[in-house]
């Protein structure tokens, strides 16, 4: 898979995610980053996907240029935060 609108050159985001993020019609890095990694990984989740919280890390860690290990290291709680009260919303 070639690299889709600027998401391919982001860290951490290999082929099978940019193929869950185009599934879940995220098609460009812009609307990647308006989204933010929260509201983009529920969108991946609602279409279907079989995502775990690592796509969660590689998100924020795209959008933040660290690696997603670092992400789900240093600031894991926040970002389960986030998706909680996200989902509350929902």
């Amino acid at each position: 898979m070639g690299k889709a609108h600027g998401l391919g050159e982001l860290p951490n985001l290999g082929p099978k995610s940019q193929a869950m993020l185009a599934a879940a019609g995220i098609a460009s890095l812009e609307q990647l980053r308006r989204l933010g990694s929260v509201r983009a990984y529920r969108l991946v989740k609602a279409s279907g996907a079989n995502a775990s919280l690592n796509l969660l890390w590689a998100l924020e860690g795209a959008l933040t240029g660290q690696p997603w290990k670092e992400v789900a290291r240093e600031h894991r709680l926040s970002l389960l935060l986030a998706l909680e009260a996200h989902e509350g919303d929902a």
